[in-house]
């Protein structure tokens, strides 16, 4: 997902011929797909789906094109891997309450 990019209900299908024109768009079903890339293997573009994920009743013009920008940044980096030294592996994880970021719920 792009830097900068906001994605709210307001951006929603507000005009029949809009409505008309997503419902030949295979949007849940592109969602879908690329979750199950993200986890199995590609979480790097996990953000990015659970962001889109939200609007799949009410996906808008943007939200499609969000998901284009992602279908496009796993093609472009198909070929791209992680490599491990064999060293110990440590987990760490981080996370984040911004309850601000969500415009439509206010919910993180």
């Amino acid at each position: 997902m792009r830097h900068g990019v906001k994605l709210s209900k307001k951006q929603s299908l507000k005009i029949d011929e809009e409505l008309k024109r997503m419902l030949d768009i295979p949007y849940a079903s592109a969602v879908g797909s690329t979750q199950y890339v993200a986890q199995c293997t590609r979480p790097d573009i996990a953000y990015a789906l659970s962001v889109t994920s939200r609007y799949q009743a009410c996906a808008g013009e943007a939200h499609w094109t969000t998901v284009k920008t992602i279908l496009k940044y796993l093609r472009r980096t198909k070929d791209a891997f992680l490599v491990y030294d064999g060293g110990e592996l440590i987990l760490e994880d981080f996370s984040d309450a911004s309850f601000h970021l969500d415009d439509d719920d206010v919910k993180s």
